[in-house]
């Protein structure tokens, strides 16, 4: 288990590592290749200390790799900001933590994220005022313009969800996400409003996990689950706390909440009956 920076350090060398066994090269021989110590392509690979974007390019053209995603992602990975998306986080680099940034990342090269969602709408599909209500809640002793910058980040990470290539989103929602009245009524009705609208989006489906299931295998808390086009080496589970947020990176780690996540669809109503329940508690508040 690694926080954010560690997880995209091993990551990447794991790529990496993958993509030289691939064309069959030693360490040794790829290292001379680029013209490096073969230490340095070993630090690399097992995620001991960071790499440039330009070394990575330097080791993709080596091993040939032309899929013009791949290296995308793998660029991101390594820090690169000239990649096909525009970094537009690093403007609130004084506001936000390194968690946090480290998060929005992530999310912006994924091509699917799978969320169980216990006490809020998730943050890619809340309405500006319910954003504020929440955020002011979660985030003692806000002042009025970093709030204001923190909900113009939770607006802004939604444009992964309109790009040519949007995330895909599906999200498991508890039914007392629904049912909490956050910012009050006329605020909660818009937010519910959103979800059902939302729910038509051929990249978004919603599925409602209603009192009546009983306890179920998400009840100690929310997670997400980020996947990444072209390779899924790259998936990762994240933990939110109070204070950060925790990156599970290991294949076990990986498959149980894949599996807790099937589990929690296969309780929960469908898409359909989902929306149709979103829609009857909006037409109750």
């Amino acid at each position: 288990m690694q926080y954010g920076p560690a997880v995209r350090r091993r990551k990447l060398g794991a790529e990496l590592r993958a993509l030289r066994a691939r064309t069959g090269l030693t360490s040794g021989e790829a290292a001379r290749l680029v013209g490096w110590h073969q230490s340095k392509v070993s630090r690399i690979e097992t995620g001991a200390s960071g790499v440039k974007p330009a070394d990575v390019r330097l080791l993709l053209d080596a091993y040939g790799v032309a899929e013009a995603e791949l290296r995308e992602l793998l660029l991101i990975l390594a820090g690169s900001h000239d990649g096909g998306r525009d970094h537009w986080w690093h403007a609130y680099r004084g506001v936000l933590p390194p968690t946090y940034r480290d998060f929005i990342s992530l999310e912006s090269q994924a091509s699917a994220m799978r969320t169980l969602e216990t006490s809020v709408v998730p943050g890619l599909l809340q309405t500006p005022e319910y954003a504020r209500a929440v955020t002011r809640a979660a985030v003692e002793g806000l002042d009025e313009e970093r709030l204001d910058a923190l909900v113009e980040v939770r607006l802004a990470r939604q444009d992964v969800l309109r790009t040519h290539r949007p995330l895909e989103l599906t999200a498991v929602l508890d039914e007392a996400v629904l049912r909490r009245e956050v910012g009050g009524p006329e605020v909660m009705a818009r937010q519910l409003r959103r979800l059902v609208e939302a729910g038509q989006l051929p990249q978004v489906r919603l599925q409602v996990l209603p009192f009546r299931a009983g306890a179920h295998i998400g009840i100690t808390g929310p997670f997400v689950i980020l996947s990444f086009p072209s390779t899924s080496d790259l998936d990762v589970v994240v933990l939110d706390h109070m204070t950060s947020s925790l990156y599970l990176e290991r294949r076990e780690d990986l498959q149980a909440y894949s599996e807790a996540f099937n589990t929690l669809r296969a309780h929960a109503l469908s898409p359909e009956d989902s929306l149709d329940f979103i829609a009857g508690i909006g037409d109750d508040t």
